[in-house]
């Protein structure tokens, strides 16, 4: 009797749980069972549902023995590979997968922020020994799907708030807004322009949500209309920034959520005839190697993101150890690093 890597046996809810009584509560077969378990394509999605349930009720769980010995790879999910970051975060992985002669597969989910079905059969087929998402979510099902077969995961930097329960390692990017704004507000501006992220991703709305605590502190009004919602690519800061820049009453400062926005706004302002820092302060936020190669040298907040990677990385393996971590959520400093994008605003 065929069982494909999954325990006939295991723990749950009421002692052991075996195979057979899934199917036989199933009213399917053994075999169908270990499909299911091991992600087989070739069930049907009515059958599927109908043994995952049942595993669900029993509480079904590999014994404990088995858990961490599947291949030597640890999955990690990008929803897109063209993320300005992703090579860090990758770098930070590598890093920690190396020193346990660990594989790294690479994913890509085409921009979605949740894996299809198929995607999540493969991972189950390979039991690695654990998966890192990076600004990506599963759905409820497919993270029971996970926990059934002892395949731990961690997510990188949330697209948005994650239900209880699910680990997770990102920054503190309400601080990272507060101190881009505080130091220019330190240089004498006032009036800030700020270009974060899409409104519906979380660090986007903590970096405004810093940027506006940094204005009420000073006692500064705050002006909506210097407000923007970008993507985090250059062409999103180019946009925002020509409307911003365009104006009577235009920024002297602009606060971009991202280095690739900042270089948009950059670009921009050279478009507009001004000059950074002399006629526009700029800040970005990532602390990106190009930060260093593009003149004037940008000022930046310093997002730890190797360290972030290496982080999950790290609580993944200790999940797959069955260790079970101090903090589910660990969000890492960020740090300004100051430039020759930003000076003292000129009087008009």
């Amino acid at each position: 009797m065929a069982t494909e890597g999954i325990d006939a046996q295991a723990d749950g809810a009421g002692g052991a749980v075996t195979i057979a009584a899934i199917a036989a509560e199933a009213g399917v077969s053994v075999p169908t069972v270990s499909k299911v378990l091991n992600g087989r394509a070739d069930v049907s999605a009515a059958t599927r549902a109908k043994v995952e349930s049942v595993i669900e009720a029993r509480g079904y769980r590999p014994r404990r023995s088995r858990i961490g010995s599947g291949p030597g790879l640890l999955d990690l999910v990008f929803n897109e590979f063209d993320s300005p970051w992703a090579l860090q975060i990758i770098a930070g992985v590598e890093r920690v997968a190396a020193r346990h002669r660990l594989g790294v597969v690479l994913s890509e989910l085409g921009g979605a922020h949740r894996p299809r079905q198929e995607w999540l059969d493969d991972v189950l087929r390979r039991r690695p020994r654990g998966v890192i998402f990076v600004l990506s979510e599963l759905e409820p099902q497919q993270r029971h799907q996970l926990e059934t077969r002892s395949i731990p995961f961690v997510v990188v930097d949330t697209a948005g708030e994650q239900p209880p329960g699910v680990p997770t390692v990102g920054s503190a990017n309400w601080a990272g807004g507060l101190a881009a704004t505080r130091h220019l507000l330190s240089l004498g501006h006032r009036r800030i322009a700020v270009i974060s992220g899409p409104a519906d991703v979380l660090c986007s709305r903590a970096r405004i949500d810093g940027y506006r605590s940094a204005l009420e502190e000073a006692g500064v009004p705050i002006d909506p209309s210097l407000i923007r919602y970008g993507d985090f690519f250059v062409g999103g800061g180019y946009k925002h920034g020509l409307s911003l820049l365009d104006r009577e009453e235009r920024p002297t400062a602009i606060f971009a959520g991202s280095d690739f926005q900042a270089l948009g706004v950059l670009r921009a302002a050279r478009d507009l005839g001004l000059h950074v820092p002399d006629d526009l302060s700029v800040v970005g936020y990532d602390n990106l190697p190009v930060t260093e190669w593009i003149g004037p040298r940008l000022t930046t907040v310093s997002q730890p993101l190797m360290e972030m990677a290496a982080t999950a990385t790290r609580m993944v393996l200790g999940l797959a150890r069955g260790e079970t971590p101090a903090n589910l959520r660990i969000d890492l400093a960020t740090e300004l690093v100051v430039r020759e994008s930003t000076a003292p605003p000129h009087s008009r």
